[in-house]
């Protein structure tokens, strides 16, 4: 009599089905993947090109100084990129509603800064035989009205001097006519039209805590107003009790580093360190705006312009300037670095794509923001990063002053955003 194989017999006889595991979701992408190549080739290649022209026009110690200096702008630009450290956001989250969150973290990264400022100026150590020098600003109505116009122009452009570099390296097309502005403003400051006319403005001397408290004495000053302005935020933010701001999306555990998103007291501490490495490598402050005036001169002499005629560009340092390479600029090269770093953070978050529609309006608002921020940049002698930042971390008064006129700007800008009828930004909006 025959019998039938039971379920038992089969299971012996013949290997159990294998369960195929469906392919784990690659978290970059191929196409990414091709991205980050190019920007890490496109770093690689500017750093070698950095070194070479630098070399054999100074010397070795001169193509490493300069090499050093693109690096660190990498460094910056990965840090803003993935912590999105917002200056115009801040401003406008305490003028529009009260968070006071974002000058929360203005005050960390100036403290911090401060910080390690100070123990190079009271050591003196600097590398490349740079001595750390303080920042000091003049104090006059170009202070007060540039630092009010730049004010205005964060606003209608969408983004600072630092935020407009690592948006655009980042991918951020709308932004783009903002950087574009922002070279016209710093131009036209610098032409024969506008250069006499505001050139001899009323001021006075710089003023730094140092000359008067000494270093030790005029960081405690720096650090105590910093903590009085924290405990204001609270209690204004307590009374307003304004909605809290967004989390971007990040990734989790050490993916994080690379594919962020940084918690926005992380960038503020990464950013003073790096900021800090600016100070100890040049023996100046990170600057950004004054390279947007070197790239505009340099295009109008490509197109057969000759601004180095102008009053302005006659002045000394200028004159250097402009006859040098943007390959011997510090500022130029960390601004390079700033945005390929950015580049590179975005590729790796799998974010980097650059907009096909462009909205017109927008775009014109964008680049007139640009330009109030580049004539504003140059009468004020500098920006967020220069003037507001590297001046309070200095210890210069112009940082403090810079500061307040920025904020009424701020308030000034989110007006002009409903007459040229723009939706000002919501609190929970992640802007730089």
């Amino acid at each position: 009599m025959t019998t039938s194989k039971t379920k038992t017999e089969f299971s012996v006889f013949e290997p159990a089905p294998t369960r195929v595991e469906p392919p784990k979701p690659d978290p970059v992408g191929p196409v990414q993947r091709n991205k980050i190549s190019i920007f890490i080739l496109l770093a690689i290649g500017l750093l070698a090109l950095i070194y070479i022209v630098n070399s054999l026009n100074a010397g070795i110690e001169q193509g490493l100084y300069f090499g050093v200096l693109f690096l660190i702008g990498l460094g910056l630009g990965v840090a803003l990129f993935h912590s999105r450290f917002g200056f115009t956001s801040a401003w406008r989250q305490l003028v529009a509603v009260g968070n006071g969150k974002g000058l929360r973290n203005h005050a960390l990264l100036l403290g911090t800064t401060a910080t390690i400022f100070m123990l190079l100026f009271t050591t003196g150590w600097g590398a490349f035989g740079n001595e750390p020098t303080p920042y000091a600003g003049t104090i006059g109505v170009g202070l007060l009205l540039g630092a009010f116009i730049f004010g205005m122009g964060m606003q209608l452009g969408g983004g600072c001097a630092s935020g407009t570099l690592f948006a655009v390296g980042s991918g951020q097309s709308m932004v783009i006519p903002t950087l574009i502005g922002f070279i016209a403003g710093s131009v036209i400051y610098t032409a024969p039209f506008f250069y006499p006319l505001v050139s001899n403005l009323p001021g006075m001397e710089p003023v730094l805590l140092s000359d008067h408290v000494g270093y030790v004495g005029g960081w405690a000053i720096t650090i105590a107003v910093l903590l009085v302005i924290v405990a204001i935020t609270r209690v204004v933010q307590g009374r307003r009790n304004p909605p809290p701001t967004g989390n971007p999306p990040t990734a989790r555990g050490a993916a994080r580093i690379l594919r962020g998103s940084w918690p926005m007291w992380v960038g503020a501490l990464v950013l003073a360190v790096l900021g800090g490495a600016v100070m100890w490598v040049s023996g100046g402050i990170w600057g950004i705006t004054n390279a947007f005036a070197l790239w505009g001169a340099k295009v109008l002499q490509f197109i057969g312009f000759q601004p180095e005629t102008w009053e302005f560009w006659q002045q000394e340092n200028w004159a250097a300037m402009l006859e040098g390479s943007v390959l011997s600029h510090k500022n130029s090269l960390t601004n390079f670095g700033i945005m390929i770093g950015a580049a590179l953070a975005a590729a790796a978050a799998g974010t980097w794509a650059l907009a096909r529609n462009i909205n017109w309006k927008q775009a014109g608002i964008a680049a007139l923001g640009g330009i109030l921020m580049g004539i504003g940049a140059r009468l004020a002698e500098g920006c967020n990063i220069g003037a507001y930042l590297g001046g309070i971390a200095s210890g210069s008064v112009s940082g403090w002053l810079w500061a307040v006129a920025a904020l009424a700007g701020t308030w000034a800008g989110l007006k002009a955003r409903a007459l040229f009828g723009m939706d000002n930004p919501k609190p929970t909006d992640s802007v730089c």
